[in-house]
C-alpha cells in the first residue's frame, strides 16, 4: 500500500469543488484537466490534477486501506 499524500489544502479544495459539481463523475474530470494541462506544457497544474483524480478514487474505494483508528 502506497500512503495516500496531500500536497496542500488547495487539493482538498478543489476535490471538494468536483465533487459538488460533477458528483461520481468528478474523477473523470479531474482526468480531463490533468489531459489539458499536460497538453498545454504545464507540468505543475498537470500534477495537481492527477492528485485530485488519484484522491477521489481513493475517497471511492470501498475497502479500507491501512489502519483503522
Amino acid at each position: 500500500m502506497v500512503p495516500m499524500f496531500i500536497a496542500d489544502r488547495d487539493t482538498l479544495a478543489d476535490a471538494t469543488l468536483l465533487l459538488d459539481h460533477f458528483g461520481p463523475r468528478a474523477g473523470e474530470e479531474a482526468r480531463n484537466r490533468a489531459d489539458a494541462a499536460r497538453a498545454s506544457d504545464n507540468v505543475l497544474r498537470f500534477c495537481h490534477w492527477r492528485q485530485i483524480e488519484r484522491l477521489l478514487g481513493h475517497l471511492e474505494a470501498r475497502d479500507v486501506e491501512g489502519s483503522i483508528h
